[in-house]
This record gives C-alpha cells, structure tokens and sequence, in this order.
C-alpha cells in the first residue's frame, strides 16, 4: 500500500484519509494542526479514549452526537453528569457504548474541572518534543514515544483513564504536537 493517495480534487494526501470526503476533509483541516485551549483538549483527549480499538472515523462520524450528549466537552458541565447520565449515555447508539470510557470521561472531566484555566493546556503541551523529524513514510510513524509515555503517565498520577501511551500519541499528532504527515502529503512540514 501507498503511503500517498491523489484524491479525486487532485490533492495528495497520507494514504489513511482514503476517499471519505469526511476523512479527507478532518486530515486537510484539523489533524496536525496546533490545538490550543482546556476544552478542545480535554475534547480530543476523550475522543480518542474513546477511538481506543476502533477506526478514528468511526468517532469522527459520531463526533457531532458525542459533543451534543457530553455538553461540548465542557469539563465542569461534565464533571457534573452522575449515574443517570452513565446510563443514559449507555443507551444512545449515537456514541460508543462503553461503560468504562463513558465513566473515564466523567472522571477525566472531574479532575479537568478542579484545574486553574490553561492548566490541562500547559501540562499536555509540556510533552511536545522539542525536535521531531517528519516522517518519510508510514513506516517511520512510531506508535509510542518516550514523549506519550511520560504525558501518559503523569496523566496517570493525576487520576485520568484512557489515556495509555498509544492514545496520547495520538493525541499528540492529531493536536499538532508533532507532524506525521508523511513526506509528499500537501500537509507535510516542508
């Protein structure tokens, strides 16, 4: 497989955003793109503890109704949500049904809801890696690095759940932490 695909606009892209115009459109716009600010964050951080063992774009399909049933991700109005919530959400096929990720996220949103404003920011955006050297291909994409993995475990220390070492490489990428687009992508850091 290709680690480039032309779409039918006639752009060139990582090889993932495929022909789903959703996908190609979330790749050109938003991933690896610097994302700033507690709420954003704290939103994307819940998606992808959300993705854990599923394709993103099944999250990003169900984005709308996920930011719709979780109050936009505002972390106080989430910290907020108690057992009814829990099943409620269990019972909307609009999201992933997950027990433990529906309650990590209120979990998570507890301890956002307790920082001072920036904070989630400042601390996530502490493990960016000073250098990081675009890839070439695919290939040269690592699922972990030393960087995710102390994000994730100081994450850890503080209580929050879902957020493994893979996760919050993911989370890195898809904030603009670090730039994976591959070399010959439009998007690719020249």
């Amino acid at each position: 497989m290709s680690d480039l695909v032309t779409g039918s606009d006639g752009i060139v892209r990582c090889a993932w955003a495929g022909s789903d115009a959703e996908y190609q459109r979330y790749h050109d716009e938003e991933w690896g793109t610097t994302l700033r600010g507690d709420r954003p964050l704290f939103e994307k951080m819940s998606l992808e503890g959300f993705q854990a063992g599923l394709a993103w774009i099944t999250i990003l399909r169900k984005r709308p109704r996920f930011r719709e049933v979780f109050d936009g991700f505002e972390p106080r109005a989430v910290a907020a949500f108690g057992a009814a919530d829990v099943e409620r959400l269990l019972q909307d096929a609009g999201i992933i049904r997950h027990r433990g990720k529906i309650e990590a996220v209120i979990g998570n949103a507890t301890i956002v809801a307790g920082m001072v404003e920036g904070e989630l920011d400042a601390l996530l955006w502490s493990f960016a890696p000073v250098a990081h050297e675009p890839p070439g291909t695919f290939a040269d994409v690592p699922a972990v690095t030393p960087e995710s993995t102390a994000m994730s475990k100081e994450l850890r220390r503080r209580g929050f759940r879902f957020v493994g070492p893979t996760t919050m490489y993911a989370l890195m990428q898809s904030s603009g932490m670090v730039d994976d687009h591959v070399a010959g992508c439009w998007r690719a850091a020249a």
